[in-house]
């Protein structure tokens, strides 16, 4: 007993989700991959020549793919758990990096870059949603916190690997890093959220007691009461009706979920809260930090120095952004950071339309490197982490694989535009015009959060989603509501969800 008792509950906390962090970094070491592999790509003696097209699909592609991620995670999240859609989203990756690795044409790197992507979609709804299950509420921000900084340590790595290696070698390490995780996802337990879920309660609770201690008694028990209520509410539905009334049946159970406050407004909240995020810069500075910095320094300076001293003030910041989201509410961090975010977009575009046009009294490169830190800072702090929090604290247990896949579309989208126009945009309008466009979507995102998005912090789940109902939900409620439905209920939601995300 005495060997075990250093092993305490946060401690494995920590480890369960490390092993969904890890995972997560790939974000960053796949985005961060496309600024090391364009450049390399493009010098005279590459063995895979591209242009400014085919560079911008290689970078955008994982945009585009992550819809296809999105389609495949919540039936494995709703039906096979947790832990298994982890271990899923991490095969595509792992085998992705090892086409990278072996890839001898344009084609062979979209595909590899392709399946990358597919895991990604399944990781970004995944990831916030086993974190919330896993920790406690008092932790619950902090370990939401680590996933920007794993993404921005992922960044960090692929950069400085890439500035002395190349595009291969860089490949071969962060596939070592995903086989790392791989191992460590394996030796993780399920989450209890999903085991109540699914009626296996002793399970739950094990599980529970393994991660929590016996101190969090009280969610526990709301949470199995809650799934006992949901389950009992789809037997008393029955399994007699004919095929045709069961059809029926579930176009009335999705038309009447549609109109739930806490189905919708959680996915309405988020939509906008992820397209803050890939409009708020971080994908421009994981992808093209050497057009950036070449754009509003010049390219005199020691632009790989600077890359690299970007990547290290990002994980500098994300740690500082772990403490301080347990101390601070999250509109607080969300308003204050977006705020920074905003502010460097647009002073950003003013010097650079300043210094194009000779307008500028005074000149240093300081300034500019000044404002690209402010505006990592803004996402390293906020825009990056704020969104995965967030998500993972939002959405309803009965509901959270498909409105997290709802929502993450957005991110799938956003990202597939921001990062597919940057070369269109910086030749067609300037770096300063684009700045003032991702300025204002950030801008519209945030006044969309500050009349919708309530205070999360401290709370456990079960309470914020009673906040969106407006009030806990009753036995008779639980029943009326299931009514709609056959036992069959489980099956047909979940291929329903599938389709969505």
């Amino acid at each position: 007993m005495a060997q075990k008792s250093w092993i305490t509950p946060f401690k494995k906390q920590c480890f369960v989700s490390m092993g969904v962090s890890i995972n997560m970094s790939a974000h960053g070491l796949t985005m961060g991959f496309a600024a090391i592999l364009l450049p390399q790509l493009r010098r005279p003696d590459s063995a895979i020549p591209i242009d400014d097209a085919s560079g911008s699909w290689i970078a955008s592609i994982l945009g585009f793919a992550l819809v296809a991620g999105n389609f495949i995670v919540p039936t494995i999240m709703a039906k096979f758990g947790r832990k298994t859609a982890n271990l899923a989203s991490l095969a595509p990756m792992l085998v992705g990096w090892f086409a990278i690795i072996t890839a001898n044409s344009i084609t062979a790197l979209l595909i590899a870059r392709f399946l990358q992507g597919i895991a990604m979609g399944m990781s970004s709804s995944l990831g916030p949603v086993l974190i919330g299950e896993y920790s406690s509420p008092k932790n619950r921000g902090a370990f939401l916190t680590v996933i920007s900084l794993s993404i921005a340590t992922g960044v960090l790595t692929v950069h400085t690997v890439g500035s002395y290696f190349s595009w291969q070698t860089t490949a071969l390490v962060c596939a070592f890093i995903m086989f790392f995780d791989l191992l460590i996802v394996i030796y993780s337990p399920e989450s209890p959220s999903w085991l109540a879920d699914q009626g296996r309660y002793d399970e739950a609770r094990k599980v529970f007691y393994w991660l929590r201690g016996d101190s969090e008694n009280d969610e526990l028990d709301r949470m199995i009461e809650t799934s006992k209520l949901i389950r009992e509410a789809k037997e008393d539905a029955g399994v007699t009706d004919t095929f045709g009334k069961k059809i029926r049946s579930n176009l009335a159970y999705f038309n009447t979920t549609i109109r739930k406050k806490e189905f919708y407004k959680p996915i309405f909240i988020m939509i906008h809260i992820y397209t803050l995020g890939q409009w708020a810069g971080a994908n421009l500075l994981a992808a093209y930090t050497l057009d950036i910095f070449t754009h509003v320094i010049g390219s005199d300076a020691n632009i790989s120095l600077l890359v690299i001293t970007l990547d290290i003030q990002r994980i500098i910041s994300n740690s500082l952004a772990v403490y301080v989201i347990k101390k601070v509410k999250r509109r607080t961090m969300l308003f204050s950071t977006v705020g920074i975010n905003i502010f460097a977009f647009l002073a950003t575009a003013a010097y650079t339309y300043m210094k194009a046009h000779n307008m500028l009294p005074y000149d240093h490169p300081f300034i500019g490197i000044l404002l690209v830190h402010i505006h990592m800072f803004s996402i390293a702090t906020g825009t990056v982490p704020l969104p995965f929090i967030i998500a993972g604290e939002v959405f309803p247990l009965e509901y959270r694989s498909l409105a997290g896949g709802f929502s993450v579309l957005s991110l799938s989208a956003n990202l597939f535009i921001t990062v597919k126009t940057v070369p269109f945009l910086f030749k067609n309008v300037g770096i300063h015009g684009a700045y003032v466009l991702y300025a204002c979507v950030v801008g519209y995102c945030l006044a969309i959060a500050w009349f919708f998005l309530p205070e999360t912090k401290d709370r456990t789940l079960q309470e914020i989603e009673d906040e969106f109902r407006g009030k806990p939900l009753t036995a008779e409620e639980l029943k009326s509501t299931q009514s709609l439905k056959s036992r069959k209920y489980s099956n047909a939601d979940r291929r329903c969800s599938a389709p969505v995300i």
